[in-house]
């Protein structure tokens, strides 16, 4: 990655009408509906920008999505790319310096995660305070990312104060119930045993998934404030383990989304 590369996204981009967005979104698998939101959209498919990594998961569709919500300019990231389709941390995270260069100044993401914390159930939603990197890696463990910013980024705090707490906030209002808890992002594809949720759960793991770590370092890397939740689409309780079900997960993500789609909408208009 060079910032010449950097550079020629975000050009073709910005030729393609994408102007100064103010937030960055991204959204995680079976949860692409927040695009249907967005005024005045224009779309860019990952495999017409220039350097761009290609979205390969069924559930990603794959594409940079421009326009507006509740009035303000977002550019949405509608499919995301994770370790185990094959890239690496840098390819994970390249949309997010690109997203950063075009002008966005906070970062809002989702996935759908399982529960470890078996006090969370299915369809819940998940404000994430915190994390674990299980991935084996980092973004910033490359030669030259020295070009790009400070090689210790601090990661004390990784998630915003100031959005979670308006999370909150919007959530109560709105009746929607929010849990919050810490995030653990392993490599995946496989799902875990009953050995490694006992495990996860011992780290103090309240859910679990394959993603958003990468993204959450490169955005704390680029100083820009972060907030992100989980939907829980499946119960990880290791001593009443069911096979999971790709299709189940899917359709519990479809059947939460609004309620995320409201957060995100809510917190926009505020900001």
């Amino acid at each position: 990655m060079t910032k010449k590369q950097l550079q020629e996204s975000v050009d073709y981009l910005i030729n393609k009408g994408f102007d100064t967005p103010e937030f960055g979104i991204v959204l995680g698998t079976g949860l692409g509906k927040l695009v249907d939101e967005i005024k005045d959209p224009i779309e860019a498919h990952y495999n017409h920008i220039p350097f761009f990594p290609l979205a390969t998961v069924e559930f990603h569709t794959g594409k940079l999505v421009f326009g507006t919500i509740e009035g303000r300019k977002v550019v949405v990231m509608q499919g995301r790319f994770h370790l185990y389709e094959g890239y690496d941390f840098l390819d994970i995270t390249y949309p997010i310096r690109v997203m950063q260069m075009l002008g966005i100044k906070k970062l809002f993401i989702s996935n759908a995660a399982g529960a470890i914390n078996l006090d969370f159930k299915k369809g819940d939603i998940m404000l994430i305070e915190d994390h674990i990197n299980l991935q084996g890696g980092s973004p910033l463990a490359f030669k030259n990312v020295a070009e790009f910013g400070e090689r210790f980024a601090d990661m004390s705090e990784p998630y915003d104060m100031e959005m979670r707490e308006k999370l909150e906030k919007i959530a109560a209002t709105n009746d929607i119930s929010l849990k919050k808890g810490v995030y653990a992002s392993v490599v995946g594809p496989q799902l875990e045993t009953k050995a490694e949720y006992r495990m996860l759960k011992i780290l103090g793991s309240d859910a679990v998934g394959m993603s958003t770590v990468p993204e959450v370092i490169v955005a704390n890397h680029l100083g820009l404030p972060i907030v992100a939740v989980s939907v829980l689409t499946d119960e990880c309780d290791p001593d009443n383990l069911k096979p999971v079900d790709i299709g189940e997960i899917i359709a519990i993500a479809g059947e939460t989304e609004p309620k995320m789609v409201k957060l995100f909408s809510e917190l926009i208009k505020q900001l």
